[in-house]
């Protein structure tokens, strides 16, 4: 594999680049600045954000070609990894992590709770940070995970390093995946229903589990064509949040199980060691080990839970909620708050990690409804909502990036240099962070007072302030069981219970489509074998980069 040791090289004798290097750090806070503010007007004001991974592949590579020296040395493949990751975990912390639920105490008539929000909100985001870094290529996260967008992100990053094939690879993709995201298509909206095609849904097929992304696409559609016939608004009637959380508890289960588990494990040293003289013409799918061992994920969850627990207990004191609760109400809402975080960590990751989808919002909503179910104040309820949502996509969008590095650093062959380089990912991930947590902390009322709330914070606020009565808890019971049973058949691998429950989360029946069609083209080119290291991970990851540019683009010019 000498393209695959060419890339994966460590410079600087060995070492990783350091995301503190001076000229490093100098660049990505300016750029996580600026991300963070992007982040924020693209969601306050068109109401999505858009594929961060990308875009900062992106600007990373665009970056390493201004002809000056001081932007030579990012003509490292392992520096522009680091800058993708900063600026990615910038945008989506500030706009997903942080805005998002300090908008909600606003809308509930509660602003005396934004300061204490900020404060969850931000315990939230860091801890599940961290819970990812110590989860990140075990058996419960692995490396060797689909990740689609991670697998983008890298290809991206390669292809500009290469040019040459793999580079026109992936600049005719991307042309492909931008004019079908535009409005090019408008033209045969009365032939397939739609005005734009949803490339990057079809690109993540290429690289997503197929079994958890065939279970999304029937999801889609069963949401999308179910109520025409049977006149059943599903969402209306809790179906999918009912299945979600379903199949978000016994995934919760299946994954403790699985940490708990003793099944020994190999270690990439165990299979570097077992490989023979003909290893370097494998593929770069070979069966990865874990540089992560069962002891450490174990220990890792044990941590993050105390840490939401010790973070809820806090923030229920600052919220005030002991003045609304008994001592045994908030001792209750605290371990409850610690649960749904982690549950929701759960749902979105494995999303993630088989299908590139993480319904963080639309968890977030599900737990809302329970709290209020459970009887918690209105005060009580904005805040978990607030504290279970900011997690999730701090979450899947470091997997994310987690894998774009773990590839380019050779599918984990390098075990030391793999750790010293994801570490410097998470340091590159945190600063951003805190550049997004100093943007929505001096920049939030510039917003508010323009009435500029994402969308699913009034979405929020509308179901606290109207409550939930019983029908509505036992709707939730009732479908829970169906999406217990189908996780449950699928198992912890597969996640199908979680996927088809994201599946019907989502009214989009254009990426149903095209979710399946590309499984199908999937199956018949490349028979039921891994596609990545192929040409179609390269196709792919083009779709989905001219996807994200054409989304990010037509947000910024709309603003």
């Amino acid at each position: 594999m000498a393209e695959l040791r060419n890339h994966s090289s460590a410079p600087n004798g060995g070492r990783h680049p350091r995301a503190t290097e001076p000229a490093t750090l100098f660049v990505t806070l300016g750029l996580s600045v600026v991300g963070a503010i992007i982040g924020l007007q693209i969601l306050t004001t068109i109401g999505v954000t858009p594929n961060t991974s990308i875009i900062g592949v992106l600007i990373a590579i665009l970056l390493s070609r201004i002809p000056l020296s001081f932007f030579r040395r990012f003509r490292s493949i392992h520096r522009q990894n680091l800058v993708q990751t900063n600026i990615s975990s910038a945008t989506f912390g500030a706009a997903n992590s942080l805005l998002v639920p300090v908008g909600i105490p606003i809308l509930i008539g509660l602003p005396n709770l934004v300061v204490p929000m900020l404060f969850g909100a931000t315990m939230g985001m860091l801890i599940d940070l961290a819970m990812l870094y110590w989860f990140f290529d075990s058996r419960l996260f692995p490396g060797s995970a689909p990740w689609p967008i991670g697998i983008a992100a890298a290809e991206s990053i390669l292809a500009g390093d290469e040019a040459g094939a793999r580079g026109a690879v992936l600049v005719g993709s991307a042309a492909t995946g931008a004019i079908g995201s535009s409005n090019v298509f408008g033209l045969l909206t009365p032939i397939i229903g739609v005005s734009a095609l949803p490339m990057a849904a079809f690109g993540i097929a290429f690289l997503g589990n197929p079994w958890a992304l065939t279970m999304l696409g029937f999801g889609l559609l069963t949401r999308a064509y179910l109520p025409g016939p049977t006149g059943i608004d599903i969402n209306e009637q809790l179906i999918p949040h009912g299945m979600m959380l379903g199949a978000g508890l016994v995934a919760l289960v299946q994954a403790v199980l699985f940490v708990v588990s003793r099944e020994r494990e190999k270690s990439n040293a165990d299979l570097i060691n077992n490989v023979d003289n003909e290893g370097d013409k494998r593929s770069p799918t070979w069966e990865a080990g874990y540089t992560r061992t069962a002891a450490e994920t174990r220990a890792a969850l044990l941590k993050g839970t105390g840490l939401y627990v010790i973070a809820a207990i806090a923030l229920a004191v600052l919220g005030g909620l002991l003045t609304e609760m008994s001592i045994g109400q908030t001792a209750l809402w605290a371990v409850f708050a610690a649960i749904s975080c982690v549950a929701a960590e759960f749902i979105v990751g494995f999303s993630a990690m088989h299908a590139g989808w993480f319904p963080a919002f639309a968890t977030a909503l599900i737990f809302l409804i329970i709290s209020l179910a459970l009887g918690f104040p209105i005060a009580a309820a904005g805040l978990l909502v607030g504290f279970v949502v900011s997690g999730g996509p701090a979450f899947a969008d470091a997997g994310y990036d987690l894998k774009a590095g773990w590839q380019l650093r050779g599918y984990g062959r390098d075990p030391e240099f793999e750790r010293e380089g994801r570490k410097q990912q998470i340091i590159a991930a945190l600063l951003g962070l805190l550049a997004a947590l100093v943007v929505v902390t001096l920049g939030h009322n510039f917003y508010f007072e323009r009435d500029l709330f994402p969308p699913v914070v009034r979405v929020y606020a509308a179901t606290i302030t109207a409550g939930i009565d019983g029908s509505q808890a036992w709707k939730l019971l009732i479908w829970a069981g169906p999406g217990a049973i189908i996780q449950l058949i699928g198992g912890p691998k597969r996640q199908i219970g979680i996927l088809f429950s994201t599946g019907l989360l989502i009214l989009n029946a254009a990426a149903g489509w095209a979710v399946l069609a590309a499984i199908c083209i999937r199956l018949i080119l490349a028979r039921g074998k891994s596609v990545e290291g192929s040409p179609l991970t390269i196709m792919a990851a083009g779709l989905i980069a001219g996807d994200a540019l054409w989304s990010f683009g037509s947000a910024m010019f709309r603003m």
